[in-house]
């Protein structure tokens, strides 16, 4: 059985859906281009006034690179974040850029969207992430990808690890590096599905004795990543 979203009506009053996310939490935005290229940018969520408006930070200019010039009034932006203090979850909404402001820094203002979309973060609920970490495997550490996550297990991508020895239901080490002077997180899993790809090797994980509070912690450090 899947976990439904719960969908929130932000008409009546928008305040007690949007006033989840918190000012300067980590978000990503999904942008589309006119020829239909999409891309995913990780940036900040500044706040909103109640039926007026959403305030969000423009992602840096290095990793913007030639979308910033399809960022103007009209843009359809997709805003996605995690809820601090809901065990795990994950919100959603779609809005238009209203207009762009330079000062005091370069932010978004967004419509207040229609509807906000929450989700509890559980087995069925898969995050797209694009977080590195290291895998320990046979004692030999490999850098890898987390491509995607859930409380129950991930996605994990290696450049170049076609020499691996893989094999379904082999027990490795998940290492997250964290800021100086915190302590790694590191997650025991099994190997539950392979597949070879041109430039290395992706499998899927399922987590021992998960602890969903380090997994809550590593969604977030995902969504922080710049």
């Amino acid at each position: 059985m899947t976990d439904k979203p719960i969908v929130i009506d932000t008409a009546n009053p928008p305040s007690r859906s949007l006033a989840f996310l918190k000012a300067g939490a980590p978000i990503t935005i999904d942008i589309s281009t006119p020829a239909g290229q999409k891309r995913k940018f990780r940036t900040y969520y500044i706040g909103h006034l109640p039926k007026k408006y959403v305030l969000i930070e423009f992602p840096e200019a290095s990793k913007l690179g030639n979308f910033s010039q399809y960022i103007g009034q009209g843009t359809v932006i997709t805003v996605r974040g995690l809820i601090e203090g809901r065990d795990g979850a994950a919100v959603a909404f779609v809005s238009n850029v209203r207009q762009t402001l330079q000062i005091p820094s370069r932010i978004m203002v967004l419509d207040i969207p229609n509807t906000v979309t929450f989700q509890q973060l559980r087995s069925s609920v898969r995050i797209d992430t694009h977080l590195p970490v290291k895998v320990k495997i046979d004692e030999v550490y490999w850098q890898a990808n987390v491509s995607n996550l859930s409380i129950d297990g991930g996605q994990l991508d290696i450049i170049n690890g076609e020499k691996l020895v893989l094999a379904e239901d082999k027990g490795i080490e998940l290492v997250v590096e964290q800021e100086e002077g915190e302590s790694s997180i590191k997650l025991n899993a099994t190997i539950c599905n392979i597949k070879q790809q041109i430039d290395g090797v992706s499998f899927g994980v399922k987590f021992n004795q998960v602890n969903k509070k380090q997994v809550i912690e590593i969604l977030y450090e995902a969504l922080a990543q710049q």
